[in-house]
């Protein structure tokens, strides 16, 4: 208050001088001492009653700036109302007024931006304050690189100091951003000659050639150079120092921001109970992460593996919500466990993510792959249905297309059993189809990564071989909001990008980590795997592609089931009871019953073509 009646003094004062050329006659000076006080404490009364004095001025933002301006308005109309009351406006120098509104905004203002450039740039007695800094330069000045300069600015303890920054972008080539000048493009570099210790990455959005080209030319500096997560990461888009992270081969692909119709998840998930198979897996683990951000009243944590539901039990004593997360130790196979938790929690939203997913491993073991991933989705999808949950979720995948190994018919068969029961059920049953994830425990890049770090060599089947991939936390996000768009039995395709040469995939990750390939890492080629295709797909041939309001989201729509539920269940059933006698040749013949598109193809057998394999993607308005 005792510098903001100096500043109302000050400019009260100074608009006098200005007015009258910095000679102000007796008469108005003695005009000047008596109006003063009156504006002063008209100011500091509004000050008080707009809750001035309750803000921490260190961190003055834009905001605070127009509630200055507001306030400040406000109380010189009121002094100019009450001047023209008591005294009228004879003989009183009206350009005054003006001078003196504009003087004591600019003064008010500069009184707090002053405290907060003190608090950001001199203030030193932090006691968490890092006195070694490593000197960083950010690539990208958009809003991403604005904000984590910004938090490192007013953040004392922050390890980092910023040297600049370098943007593509040719219009703002010189400027500044927050006092730190955009030094270059990412090419220059190299060639900077201002001294830094590390780069950090700030462009959340580039596209995977994007991304390719910073790491390249980062890794030509010889500094070590970190990035901020996606925004498919971040689902609340909230980006911080705390983010900062090494480079992964998920950002070299460049995936775009998911747009979430966040209403529409919500209201599926706001205060029901949720049960997840397959918590403890990669897909399961992030869904049991996703879900809470839409406040579920309980999440059912179902995984058969002990470890895995000892680990979801720690992080749910570590999480601060009012949702309950219930860790559930079971088997999708026993009816009775699973009767159990369905009559004890009753779930109204079911997430289906427990399968036996590895290719080759499944190939040699079909009986298991039956077991769990038809038998399995048979009892979760009867128990469904009895208990009349509200909506079931098949997680799914691009190898139920056209299978050539025993998972995909496995699971094109469990896409085949919601399908089916959805005709005759109450519950909604839907499936969510994608290609593979990136990170998930047995996967390709984690493989990769542990061969990189024991020296090589680098082990690919082909050095044709392509697949689909997207991060965990894309897919998780996609199959909430496919369940919430979905209402009839409806196969949800995840729109998943160019596909990605595997040999491309090793030779990227080999690099990230410091080596080049051949060089410093060998590559071995060792041969298609049984059941392994060159190429994915992702629709059968009588399938149709139907856009929904949502990009990244397509319907397949197929053949209508022609047989009932009953019938069907036979079927599947007659397939389970063969794999008993875990005699392969015979599980593979129940298999292409059910999937007659299956074509199971022996290990040393001819991988037909891309133009074999695929056909024309059909699209229905």
């Amino acid at each position: 208050m005792l510098i903001d009646t100096s500043a109302i003094a000050l400019s009260f004062f100074g608009a006098f001088l200005l007015r009258f050329d910095f000679n102000i006659p007796s008469e108005f000076l003695s005009l000047l001492i008596s109006w003063l006080p009156v504006f002063i404490g008209i100011q500091l009364i509004f000050f008080n009653i707009s809750g001035f004095y309750n803000v921490i001025w260190r961190f003055t933002s834009v905001w605070e700036m127009l509630n200055i301006i507001k306030s400040v308005t406000i109380s010189s109309l009121t002094g100019i109302v009450f001047l023209g009351l008591i005294q009228g406006w004879v003989g009183y120098p009206r350009s005054v007024i003006l001078i003196f509104y504009i003087l004591n905004v600019l003064t008010i203002c500069s009184s707090r931006i002053a405290v907060r450039l003190y608090f950001s740039h001199f203030h030193h007695s932090s006691a968490g304050r890092n006195i070694h800094k490593k000197r960083i330069i950010l690539i990208g000045a958009g809003k991403t690189g604005e904000k984590i300069i910004r938090e490192i600015i007013g953040t004392p303890s922050s390890p980092f100091t910023v040297m600049g920054f370098v943007d593509d972008d040719i219009s703002i080539q010189g400027a500044s951003l927050h006092g730190f000048k955009v030094l270059g493009t990412v090419k220059d570099l190299p060639n900077l000659t201002i001294k830094y210790d590390e780069i950090l990455i700030t462009a959340p959005s580039a596209t995977g050639d994007q991304m390719r080209k910073i790491v390249k030319v980062s890794k030509s500096t010889g500094k070590p150079f970190k990035t901020v997560p996606s925004l498919i990461e971040l689902i609340d888009k909230d980006i911080s120092l705390a983010n900062i992270r090494n480079v992964s081969y998920s950002d070299l692909l460049g995936r775009k921001e998911v747009k979430l119709d966040m209403n529409s998840i919500k209201e599926m998930l706001n205060g029901k109970r949720v049960l997840i198979t397959g918590a403890g897996g990669s897909i399961g683990s992030e869904l049991v992460t996703q879900c809470l951000t839409f406040s579920p009243s309980e999440i059912i944590c179902y995984d058969n593996n002990e470890e895995k539901i000892f680990d979801i039990s720690v992080r749910a004593n570590k999480h601060e919500t009012p949702t309950i997360i219930k860790p559930v130790l079971g088997s999708v196979l026993n009816k009775n466990e699973l009767a159990k938790v369905f009559n004890e929690t009753k779930p109204q939203i079911i997430l289906h993510a427990a399968a036996y997913k590895h290719v080759p491993i499944q190939e040699d073991h079909p009986w298991n792959a039956v077991n769990t991933n038809v038998q399995g989705t048979l009892n979760m999808v009867e128990m469904a249905d009895k208990n009349n949950a509200e909506k079931f979720v098949l997680v799914s995948t691009d190898k139920a297309v056209n299978p050539v190994n025993v998972m995909g018919a496995t699971k094109r068969i469990a896409e085949k059993i919601i399908q089916s029961i959805n005709l005759s059920s109450k519950t909604q049953f839907m499936a969510v189809r994608f290609g593979n994830v990136l990170g998930s425990s047995g996967s390709a890049i984690p493989t990769f990564q542990k061969q990189i770090n024991e020296g090589g060599p680098v082990t690919i089947t082909h050095p044709e071989m392509t697949r689909f991939f997207m991060s965990i936390q894309e897919a998780s996000q996609l199959i909430l909001q496919s369940a919430a768009i979905g209402r009839d039995g409806e196969i949800f395709l995840l729109e998943m990008g160019k596909s990605v040469k595997i040999d491309q995939m090793a030779r990227d990750l080999i690099r990230l980590s410091g080596f080049e390939p051949e060089d410093d890492i060998s590559i071995v080629y060792t041969g298609l795997r049984p059941g392994e295709k060159l190429y994915e797909e992702l629709q059968t041939q009588d399938e149709n592609l139907i856009v929904t309001d949502h990009k990244k989201i397509m319907i397949l729509k197929g053949e209508n089931h022609k047989v009932s539920w009953e019938e069907f269940k036979v079927m599947v059933q007659e397939c389970i009871n063969i794999a008993q006698t875990l005699d392969i040749d015979k599980i593979q013949l129940s298999l292409k019953n059910l999937v007659p598109y299956y074509q199971p193809r022996p290990f040393a057998s001819k991988v037909p073509s891309k133009q074999q394999d695929s056909f024309p993607i059909r699209w229905e308005a």
